[in-house]
């Protein structure tokens, strides 16, 4: 069972953001949780909110069972580019500098792991 959460249009740059994802990737979700909110960075915020949707996502997916959060892996976690906004800075000498605000879209897939089955 899994289930999967999307932010799109985050306004922080991709590099930036898979720097907070690397970090995750593969954690059980306690941990996971655990590590964005102690993170200093800007874009932990937003994976935080994206990680926890997704762990309601499979809660509300399976209503019947019960699963605990420790029960729970980051599947998959990427960021892929978002629009860029372009912008012009003045510059000297009459010129005009091109800035590119860049977006992302994060997706976080989360599952619930396997127990190993006693033979």
């Amino acid at each position: 069972m899994e289930a999967k959460a999307t932010y799109r249009y985050i306004g922080t740059s991709p590099r930036k953001m898979r720097l907070v994802i690397d970090l995750i990737r593969g954690e059980s979700v306690d941990k996971a949780i655990e590590l964005l909110t102690f993170n200093p960075k800007h874009a932990a915020k937003d994976a935080e909110k994206v990680l926890r949707s997704a762990v309601s996502n499979l809660f509300n997916k399976d209503e019947e069972s019960n699963h605990e959060p420790s029960d729970l892996y980051v599947k998959e976690a990427y960021v892929n580019q978002g629009p860029a906004l372009k912008r012009l800075l003045p510059a000297p000498m009459g010129r005009a500098y091109r800035v590119r605000k860049r977006s992302n879209h994060l997706t976080i897939v989360v599952a619930l792991k396997r127990k190993l089955q006693e033979v």
